[in-house]
């Protein structure tokens, strides 16, 4: 089945003010996931003031360590020729991997400052951030952007805006989809178990499913980086690789930990 996409990436226009899908998608995801962590401190009896300047740290998190993520790593033959260009981020330009290790160290930086462990508030993060991932994705597709590879078939999406008559595989929204699927599990997870997770448990479950999914969707995506690897796996998959790994060593981790603080008691 063939789908045309013919999307413009511009949502609407007010005057001199131009607003994209992108950035709507993006603003949404930070917006719904304040309420979302609003509704979790409550329900854990934190202060909701702290949220705010959890909000900044994340939000500063994310965008410097997706720019750079993506400079340094995807392009850094052109960035290092070109320094001043990593500043100008409305030329386009994010990476996940470098958003997430961006947003890894904003929790640290923040947890110093609080009475939060960082364990703690990872776990109450991945259930809102899943979401604001879920709807990146369906920002870059609706920029046409993040391509999937030719399908070589006759299904798939034909980006008609591109100028392009072949289709090609969804990746964008093969990623959100898995994203969302992350989303729900988690929520559910939470919702049903509650305490009686390990600390940490629903953290080391999000950089399983998240980068797993990324490991497997990969393959269908062009790849991103100016340059190849030399092997059959593209940038994506190798970077995906600490995180899947980290991931597994984190849920053992905080599962012997659970067990060994039962036992004592």
């Amino acid at each position: 089945m063939l789908f045309y996409s013919t999307v413009d990436p511009i949502a609407f226009t007010l005057g001199p003010l131009t607003l994209r899908w992108y950035g709507l998608l993006f603003s949404l995801g930070f917006i719904l996931g304040y309420f979302i962590m609003q509704y979790l401190f409550r329900k854990k009896g934190y202060n909701t003031s702290d949220l705010d300047r959890l909000l900044v740290y994340i939000f500063v998190g994310t965008v410097v360590g997706a720019r750079l993520g993506h400079c340094l790593v995807y392009e850094p033959d052109f960035y290092l020729s070109h320094p001043l260009e990593i500043l100008f981020i409305w030329h386009g330009g994010l990476a996940s991997h470098g958003g997430t290790l961006g947003v890894l160290l904003a929790i640290f930086l923040f947890v110093r400052k609080s009475p939060y462990r960082f364990l703690e508030l990872g776990d109450l993060l991945t259930i809102p951030v899943a979401l604001v991932a879920t709807l990146i994705r369906i920002g870059n597709f609706m920029n046409s952007e993040i391509l999937g590879v030719p399908t070589g078939g006759d299904f798939g999406v034909v980006f008609l805006r591109l100028g392009e008559t072949f289709p090609r595989y969804p990746a964008q929204l093969m990623e959100s989809a898995a994203y969302f699927l992350t989303f729900i599990i988690l929520s559910v997870l939470y919702l049903k178990k509650g305490a009686r997770l390990p600390e940490g448990c629903l953290f080391a479950l999000f950089f399983f499913f998240i980068f797993t999914s990324r490991f497997f969707i990969e393959p269908f995506k062009e790849e991103q980086a100016d340059y190849s690897t030399g092997s059959i796996f593209t940038v994506g998959q190798l970077l995906s690789v600490p995180f899947i790994v980290a991931s597994v060593i984190l849920l053992i981790y905080v599962i012997r930990r659970q067990r060994h603080s039962s036992s004592e008691n």
